[in-house]
C-alpha cells in the first residue's frame, strides 16, 4: 500500500480523501453523531452518550495515531499540532467563539456538511459562509490581526521548556527531565484509558451500539487520514504533502476554492477531496434510509442567527486551528496541548451560548 501511494500520491490522495470522508459522511448521517449536539444533550436533558461517543472518537484516534508513529508510518512531530509555540490565545478565543458559532448554527462544520448532504438548504449557505470567514481569517481582513496576535502572545516551549513539541509528553519530560520516550508513552497510555474509561462507565452509553458505532467509526476515520497522509509523505517533493487528520473548516475554504478554479489547481488536495467525499457519503445515507428532505430557512431572524454563527465558525475555527473533529478529534489524537485548549474552549462556548438561548 506504501508503495502504491507513492507511486502517485496525488490520486492516491484524491481516491483515499475522498473514500475515507465518504465513509465518515455516511457514518454522521445515520448514526447522528454531532459535537454540537452531544453538548446540548448534556446541558438541556443530562443525556451524556453523545459526548462519550466524541471522546471514544478520541480515544481511538489517539491510539490508532500513536500505534502509526510506532510503527513509523507517521511521524506526528510533522503535524500543526505539535508546533513549539503554543498559540493559547488563540486556541482559547478561537475555540470559544467557534463553540457560539456551532450553537448559533445549528451545529459544527462537518455536522452542516452531512445536513447539506441530507437537503438541508440552510446548512449549503452555512457552509460558504464558514469557508468564505475562513479565508478571510487565513489571509483576508481578518488575517493580519489574526498572525499579530499570535506573535505577541503565542507561547515559545523550546525557550522556555527546551521542548520543540507541545505533546503532552514531551512537555512532562523536558519539565521533569524523564526519559521522553517512556515518559510519552505512559502519558498517552494514561489519556486513551482514560477517555475509554470515561466513555464505557456509563451503562446507558455501553448498552448503546448506536453510539459505540459512531464513536469508533469517527476515531477510525481520523485514524485512517493520519495512515493515507503520511504513506504520501516525500521529503523532496516540489510540493510536500501536508501530513493531517480529518479536519472541516480551512479544507472546506479549499474545497470551494477548487470547484471555482479547477482547471488552475488540477487534482484537489485530501482536504478538499474529503470535504466532497463526506457531501456524497451524507447524500447517499440520506436517500438510502428515506431521510433525504430539502429544508430552508424559518424567517430572517432564522436566517441571521445561522449565518452570524457561521461566521464566527469560520473565524474561530482558523484562530483554533480546526473544529471539532479537527481538533476535538485529530488534533486530540495527536496529545497536542494547544488541542486541549482548543476543545476546552469549544465547549465552554458552547455551554453560555445554550445557556443564553434557553433564557
Amino acid at each position: 500500500m506504501h508503495a502504491l501511494v507513492q507511486s502517485n500520491p496525488a490520486l492516491s490522495l484524491l481516491i483515499g480523501g475522498i473514500a475515507i470522508g465518504f465513509g465518515f459522511g455516511f457514518l454522521l448521517q445515520r448514526t447522528q453523531f454531532c459535537a454540537m449536539g452531544s453538548v446540548s444533550d448534556m446541558v438541556m436533558f443530562g443525556d451524556w452518550r453523545r459526548f462519550r461517543s466524541w471522546m471514544l472518537a478520541a480515544a481511538v484516534a489517539l491510539i490508532g495515531a500513536h500505534l502509526l508513529e510506532a510503527q513509523g508510518l507517521v511521524d506526528l512531530e510533522r503535524t500543526r499540532y505539535l508546533s513549539a509555540r503554543i498559540n493559547w490565545l488563540g486556541a482559547v478565543g478561537g475555540g470559544f467563539i467557534f463553540g457560539i458559532g456551532m450553537v448559533l448554527a445549528g451545529g459544527c462544520a462537518s455536522r452542516n456538511l452531512v445536513r447539506a448532504g441530507s437537503g438541508d438548504l440552510r446548512a449549503l449557505l452555512i457552509l460558504m459562509v464558514i469557508a468564505s470567514f475562513a479565508f478571510a481569517a487565513i489571509a483576508g481582513v481578518f488575517g493580519q490581526m489574526r498572525v499579530s496576535l499570535a506573535e505577541a502572545t503565542a507561547l515559545n516551549i523550546n525557550d522556555t521548556l527546551g521542548s520543540t513539541s507541545q505533546h503532552l509528553g514531551n512537555l512532562i519530560a523536558s519539565a521533569s527531565a524523564a526519559p521522553r520516550a517512556q515518559l510519552r508513552l505512559t502519558i498517552v497510555a494514561i489519556f486513551a484509558l482514560g477517555l475509554l474509561a470515561f466513555s464505557f462507565s456509563d451503562a446507558t452509553f455501553r448498552s448503546s451500539p448506536l453510539h459505540i458505532t459512531s464513536g469508533v467509526g469517527v476515531g477510525l476515520a481520523v485514524v485512517g487520514a493520519w495512515a493515507l497522509t503520511g504513506m504520501a509523505q516525500d521529503e523532496f517533493a516540489d510540493r510536500p504533502v501536508p501530513l493531517e487528520g480529518l479536519s472541516f473548516v480551512a479544507p472546506l475554504g479549499s474545497a470551494f476554492d477548487w470547484f471555482e478554479r479547477a482547471t488552475a489547481i488540477g487534482l484537489p488536495g485530501f482536504a478538499a477531496a474529503s470535504v466532497f467525499g463526506t457531501l456524497l457519503g451524507s447524500f447517499v445515507g440520506a436517500q438510502t434510509s428515506g431521510r433525504f428532505q430539502l429544508q430552508t430557512f424559518v424567517d430572517v431572524d432564522d436566517t441571521v442567527r445561522h449565518l452570524f454563527g457561521a461566521a464566527l465558525m469560520g473565524v474561530g475555527g482558523v484562530f483554533a486551528l480546526g473544529c471539532t473533529i479537527g481538533q476535538g478529534v485529530s488534533g486530540l489524537s495527536t496529545l497536542s496541548a494547544g488541542s486541549l485548549l482548543s476543545v476546552a474552549a469549544m465547549i465552554a462556548g458552547a455551554i453560555a451560548a445554550l445557556k443564553m438561548m434557553m433564557r
